[in-house]
């Protein structure tokens, strides 16, 4: 199959053709020519002449929810490929935190054989400890051995500081990465959403942005006590939320700690206030926080100090959704919607917003950095950046509908993908 991108511009700081406008033939899947805007003619299959098109190599997701196999009902790996394709996604890492728990090669080697080759790949981090119950260690070598990109107990922090600083141990020589989700579980017990002055309002109990400080204090000492020096991240904190945290991990990296962190999109968007009409599509861990917070994600994104922005996508069906606030589960979809997010809030440029996103994971998890070359496979993401639109719930393909997002206005839309020479069209 021919397509024909024209006047299109290439995001992609590996390539030549970085920042530069150029017509595109991509035939069966191949970069076959770049040329100059307007120069490239004849019979295509799909021709693209949008204006603001662009195309950078396909997106990553760092950080999903699987919920097949346990969940499928809330999500099965086709709809999740679905949604990862209209929000211009080509590859996911999902948590370990299904039934069974992703903590043998078999278990991988599910999400492997079923995605290799399609149009969504997905990667695996396994389970640092059994069942993720912080007790017992995993065969990590094994794991990392047969695909695993990181380790992770996913939505379970690991409290135990011997246990995180173990890990760390035994990851260094493997140059794996520990993903850390930090939270403070006994800070935290109980808590609804921020502790602050809405909460009180509303006669929640909050979570305190100390439950996550104090969890980062604790990693990076860990992580300085070890003596470790890696040219590559060896730590990274998932869905960091506070402004504190920022400067935390800001001043690791100054010091030299082989550290790294993500905020979910969502923490752009949303802060404590918006949850006065108890919507529990906005009750996530970590919780949204304050507008001073949001403000610091923003420094931190644009500082470098953040290195990657991810959905945090966690499907859950109405039953686990639309019921009373206090008993609602944390968590909420995002994957199609991550990048028309951050086009319209977090300032950043478009360069700025494909590295958090593309090249970012690519290289904290040691993936394949293809580059946008004639002779090159094609596995990219093509969108448009002008557009501005309404969310509404229709426009979901999830199984679950538990987004936050919709009526809010976003910007930018994906138009399509392409991996091993399957076109996905929007």
């Amino acid at each position: 199959m021919k397509v024909l991108l024209k006047n299109c511009l290439i995001i992609d700081a590996s390539s030549e053709f970085h920042q530069k406008q150029a017509d595109i033939l991509i035939n069966n899947g191949v970069f076959e020519k770049i040329s100059s805007p307007f120069s490239i003619t004849g019979d295509f299959d799909w021709v693209l002449d949008t204006e603001g098109l662009s195309l950078s190599k396909g997106w990553i997701d760092a950080a999903v929810h699987f919920k097949d196999p346990g969940s499928e009902w809330t999500e099965s790996l086709s709809s999740l490929q679905n949604a990862a394709q209209k929000g211009g996604f080509t590859s996911l890492i999902g948590f370990p935190n299904t039934k069974p728990t992703v903590q043998t090669k078999e278990s991988i080697a599910y999400f492997k054989n079923f995605s290799e080759n399609t149009s969504v790949r997905f990667y695996n981090y396994a389970a640092v400890t059994l069942n993720n119950e912080g007790k017992d260690f995993t065969d990590m070598i094994d794991l990392f051995t047969n695909g695993a990109v990181g380790f992770s107990d996913g939505r379970y922090p690991i409290q135990s500081s011997d246990i995180l600083l173990k890990t760390l141990q035994y990851l260094q020589p493997l140059g794996a990465v520990l993903v850390n989700k930090v939270e403070d579980k006994y800070l935290s017990m109980y808590g609804q959403m921020h502790e602050g002055i809405t909460s009180t309002r509303l006669g929640l109990k909050g979570i305190p942005s100390a439950a996550e400080e104090i969890m980062i204090m604790r990693d990076l000492k860990l992580l300085e006590y070890s003596g470790i020096k890696t040219q590559k991240p060896l730590l990274h904190f998932s869905t960091i939320s506070t402004a504190e945290s920022v400067n935390l991990i800001r001043n690791a990296k100054k010091a030299g700690l082989p550290v790294s962190c993500d905020i979910s999109a969502h923490h752009l968007l949303f802060t404590e206030n918006d949850l006065e009409d108890f919507n529990s599509n906005l009750k996530v861990k970590p919780p949204f926080r304050s507008q001073n917070d949001i403000d610091a994600l923003k420094e931190g994104l644009a500082d470098g100090t953040i290195d990657m922005v991810v959905s945090d996508h966690n499907p859950w069906d109405t039953e686990h959704k639309d019921i009373e606030f206090d008993l609602a589960e944390f968590g909420a979809i995002g994957i199609q919607t991550l990048f028309g997010i951050m086009n319209q809030k977090s300032g950043l440029s478009l360069s700025q917003i494909i590295e958090k996103i593309e090249t970012n994971p690519r290289l904290i998890f040691n993936l394949e950095l293809p580059s946008v070359k004639e002779g090159n496979k094609a596995e990219v993401t093509i969108f448009e950046n002008k557009t501005e639109y309404v969310f509404t719930e229709d426009q979901i393909v999830s199984l679950s509908k538990n987004s936050p997002d919709i009526g809010q206005k976003l910007k930018g839309k994906v138009l399509g993908t392409i991996r091993n020479n399957i076109i996905c069209k929007n």
